[in-house]
């Protein structure tokens, strides 16, 4: 496994986070194909022996419950020293007022609930899961500076956004003393790359790690344009990401995994590490090959002549991703 920096700060995460949407209760939250405990652990257990020290998840997944099941799964197999720990914050854990959001109430009780349930005294990586327009950012950031004072998370990160209100994140923090965003999770891959205009550039000038969500396009980039799975039939937010004429993307993918005899994870995902905006991909793992891909990914160099062939047919389209 390879490390590197987070960002600007001294911290170690290993160049593959697994992202743990995928490990909850299926019965709660809206996630019909996430995996239970005792499916999950082969999984996380498989990510601690490949050196993987980069686990995300969030308050939100399964109602809460993939958060218990990561906690309860890591402190079986791993030292929670050498583990870099992140989970969000944001969406509506429970109905009425204030059950979510980035107040200050909000995130307060929620970081509780979150080390409550993940079964530790602290979190690495604390993020935003997404932008609140109903709270003030100044509201929100002195918030997370002060979950980062207490003791409860060691940096503070954010997810997808526009470019122009995580510059004005960034500026609040610096103007005020308070803690800075260390991360970006953002929506990037080769069928979403408008994260390259704005965000991007920003994230390297400012110092931040930039660590993507569906690197491989929900399992798009992987298999041929009309395969269905469980996930795709029940995931209706997926379904409103990408569009029909990504088809030729897909084919150049597997176009390049037939030329090097690899498997077209490893080549949609190499293309997505080899930005020198990003620190990591988060990758989610259903079966055992998706984490073998994964780590292999970071061996496989593209040449110029295979990027050109895969970002060729990409066409602008609408930002997506944001709520």
């Amino acid at each position: 496994m390879e490390y590197v920096k987070l960002g600007s700060t001294g911290m170690d995460v290993s160049r593959i986070c697994l992202g743990c949407m995928s490990y909850g209760v299926p019965s709660r939250g809206t996630h019909e194909w996430s995996l239970d405990e005792e499916a999950s652990r082969p999984f996380v257990r498989r990510a601690v022996e490949a050196g993987v020290n980069f686990f995300d998840t969030a308050n939100a997944y399964s109602d809460g419950t993939s958060e218990e099941i990561v906690g309860r799964l890591l402190a079986e197999c791993a030292n929670r020293d050498e583990i870099v720990l992140a989970t969000k914050v944001f969406n509506p854990m429970r109905p009425g007022p204030n059950g979510g959001g980035l107040s200050r109430k909000a995130i307060t009780t929620e970081i509780d609930h979150s080390l409550r349930r993940l079964g530790t005294d602290y979190v690495d990586l604390y993020q935003t899961h997404r932008w609140d327009p109903a709270t003030p950012i100044e509201e929100t950031v002195e918030a997370l500076h002060d979950v980062v004072k207490a003791g409860k998370a060691r940096y503070v990160g954010a997810s997808s956004m526009f470019a122009w209100q995580f510059a004005k994140a960034l500026h609040v923090a610096d103007a005020n003393g308070w803690t800075r965003f260390v991360s970006m999770q953002n929506h990037y891959n080769l069928l979403y790359r408008e994260e390259e205009r704005e965000m991007l550039p920003l994230c390297l000038d400012e110092g931040v790690g930039v660590i993507p969500w569906s690197p491989l396009a929900r399992g798009r980039l992987t298999r041929e344009w009309n395969t269905t799975t469980a996930r795709t039939e029940t995931d209706a937010f997926g379904r409103t990401l990408y569009l029909d004429g990504d088809r030729a993307i897909v084919e150049a993918v597997g176009t390049i995994a037939e030329r090097r005899g690899v498997p077209r994870a490893q080549v949609a995902l190499a293309w997505v590490s080899r930005h020198p905006a990003v620190d990591a991909p988060i990758v989610g793992a259903t079966k055992p090959q998706h984490l073998d891909d994964a780590v292999a990914s970071l061996d496989l160099e593209l040449t110029d002549e295979e990027v050109a062939l895969l970002e060729e047919p990409y066409t602008p389209r609408a930002i997506s991703g944001h709520s």
